[in-house]
């Protein structure tokens, strides 16, 4: 950890084999005080030694500004922490074998300690003679002094860094609390967490891991996935890694460098590491033992103080959104199941081909009360079914959508009594109404406390010699669209108040229309057509171009035309889509597939 030390603060210093006018200005300096031909600023790296301050050495050295350790005194200086004298270094079994005596011309040398605050030696400020010499005390005198100063130089160069350096963790920490409170997923939460440390703290590899039965498991990076990360995807709970050791415990583990990883830990956690390019971690437990944080350095890392409150107050940010997460899933997978449980299965009707729609809102926490429904009733009175005097009583066929206000389990629960009520008003009707059906529902709705409202459009299909009469009322919702065939494609406007909170009484309206044969209908909710920072008549305009061009061909085709147009938006809301095409009269259909329910999620 020493050797760590002193190589971190040589990093902070920012010096290396390159001319740095301070460090050049004490080589100067020793040259003239010491009255000495060479004058070197020698820091020692891991594998060799630079000279940021020099004067009088010789081509190439003078030029590269750098030796391996072979030609090293400086070494020895960093070694022991004691100042080397040496009158003439051929005469000393400590250097006599040093290359830096033939190619350098190092015969009389004194070296003074250069120190840190935490007194780490990070080299020599030395005097070079290529004659044997007496220092005079006065001359090594003068050299400490110069050692001193020179040493005071890279202590406030060490410390501006570790400022900067602090300052820039504080700014991270800042953005966390921001950027991680906004993370939609657990994903999401991971590709926030690899932006954050890019900067400035730079690790070479963040990864979160969750507990479940098994031990740990990680959660991929959606837009940087790894091959070699299968070999630490799963960890059981007993694995000899850092992180399962920070899962039992319930610690903070830090491994400084590969050596402490091979000495503290398995094979197989050398081997993983290793396949990553990875030789340093910190592994910081979630809150309730929910998983692990880790942090990982390609290089052997020092952590400082600072940096470790900052990655932990960072790990509670992602223990509190882990949490929110898990939270918001179990509540949207109970929502989910309710209001997938309330999707209709297409009736097969003869004469016409059904397909429907339902994408759920890419938003992790959001779900709707998007619904669509159809079915057949039984024949109505004469205005119902088949032309009056003709005694042709057959069924019809009920089709409605719909959606409630609101993106949680209640708005999903409040879909299902909406759908029941408009069903058992629609049956419990003589005519099967349309319009006294929502008229009904708007009765029910006036005494129920069940939210702020929605929207819905219900209709019904009757057979009508070679073609399909269509009566619909429309409570406020975006207007059906109807291909001809041909492809001509009208939106059906007219519409009603709002489906819930309409006052009781409200008068409602049939309107109807007629369905040639190849004709489709259309029905959708506004998550189809309504997006952020566009017009919702732009969306309504690209559903009938879309219809126009695509509605001849098969519909769960055409539907899957619908899915891919949203691609580009980012969806907040449900989109259900209910579509509908004669085919032929009910007594000489066309042979078509039966009803389709099509769902995805983009």
């Amino acid at each position: 950890m020493d050797e760590l030390g002193r190589l971190e603060a040589l990093r902070l210093a920012g010096l290396t084999a390159a001319a740095d006018p301070g460090m050049d200005r004490f080589a100067r300096l020793v040259a003239r005080l010491v009255r000495v031909p060479v004058s070197l600023v020698s820091l020692l790296e891991a594998d060799r030694q630079v000279f940021p301050g020099m004067t009088g050495l010789e081509e190439p050295w003078a030029g590269q500004r750098e030796t391996s350790l072979s030609h090293s005194f400086c070494q020895h200086v960093v070694s022991s922490g004691e100042p080397l004298v040496l009158d003439d270094s051929r005469l000393y079994r400590l250097t006599c074998a040093s290359l830096a005596i033939p190619d350098l011309r190092v015969i009389a040398y004194a070296g003074m300690p250069l120190t840190d605050a935490d007194g780490h030696v990070l080299g020599s400020l030395c005097a070079i003679d290529h004659e044997p010499r007496e220092w005079a005390e006065d001359e090594l005198r003068d050299l400490r002094d110069l050692a001193d100063a020179c040493s005071v130089e890279l202590r406030l160069r060490i410390a501006t860094q570790q400022i900067r350096r602090d300052r820039d963790q504080a700014d991270v920490l800042l953005r966390a609390s921001v950027e991680l409170a906004r993370s939609r997923g657990l994903t999401d939460l991971v590709r926030r967490l690899h932006r954050l440390f890019g900067g400035p703290v730079e690790p070479s590899y963040v990864t979160l891991l969750l507990s479940d039965e098994r031990g740990l498991s990680r959660v991929s990076h959606p837009d940087d996935a790894r091959p070699e990360e299968g070999a630490v995807d799963h960890l059981d709970p007993d694995a000899d890694f850092p992180s399962a050791r920070a899962m039992r415990e319930q610690r903070t583990v830090f491994v400084p460098d590969r050596a402490a990883l091979r000495d503290g830990y398995g094979a197989e956690a050398v081997r993983g590491y290793d396949s990553l390019g990875l030789s340093s971690v910190l592994c910081v437990p979630l809150a309730r033992g929910r998983g692990v944080l880790m942090w990982c350095w390609a290089d052997p890392h020092v952590l400082t103080v600072t940096e470790e409150a900052v990655f932990t107050a960072v790990a509670g940010y992602v223990s509190q959104a882990v949490e929110r997460t898990l939270f918001v899933e179990n509540r949207l997978s109970a929502a989910e199941q309710l209001q997938s449980a309330m999707l209709t299965a297409l009736p097969a009707v003869p004469g016409l081909e059904m397909a429907a729609l339902y994408l759920p809102a890419a938003d992790q926490d959001m779900v709707g009360g998007d619904w669509y429904d159809a079915y057949p009733v039984p024949a109505g009175s004469c205005g119902t079914t088949g032309p009056c005097g003709t005694g042709v009583r057959q069924p019809a066929l009920i089709l409605s959508i719909g959606d409630i206000i609101g993106h949680d389990i209640r708005a999903a629960a409040v879909m299902g009594q909406v759908r029941s009520m408009l069903r058992q008003a629609t049956l419990g009707d003589p005519g099967h109404s349309p319009a006294a059906a929502l008229a009904a529902v708007d009765s029910t709705f006036a005494v129920l406390p069940l939210g702020p409202g929605g929207t819905a459009v219900h209709a019904r299909l009757d057979p009508l010699g070679d073609r399909w009469r269509l009566t619909w009322s429309n409570a406020g919702h975006t207007p059906p669209l109807l291909r001809l065939p041909g492809g001509r494609v009208s939106v059906l406007e007219e519409h009603d108040l709002l489906l819930l909170g309409s006052p009781a009484g409200l008068s409602r309206r049939d309107h109807v229309r007629e369905l040639p044969q190849d004709s489709v209908l259309m029905l959708y909710t506004d998550g189809l057509v309504e997006h952020r920072d566009s017009d919702i008549d732009d969306g309504i305009a690209q559903a009938v171009s879309l219809l126009s061009t695509y509605g001849d061909g098969p519909l769960p085709q055409f539907l899957e035309v619908l899915s891919r147009s949203l691609e580009g938006f980012p969806r907040s809301d449900d989109v259900a889509v209910l579509a509908l095409r004669v085919t032929g009269p009910p007594e000489n259909p066309v042979p078509r597939p039966p009803g389709r329910h099509y769902s995805a999620r983009l």
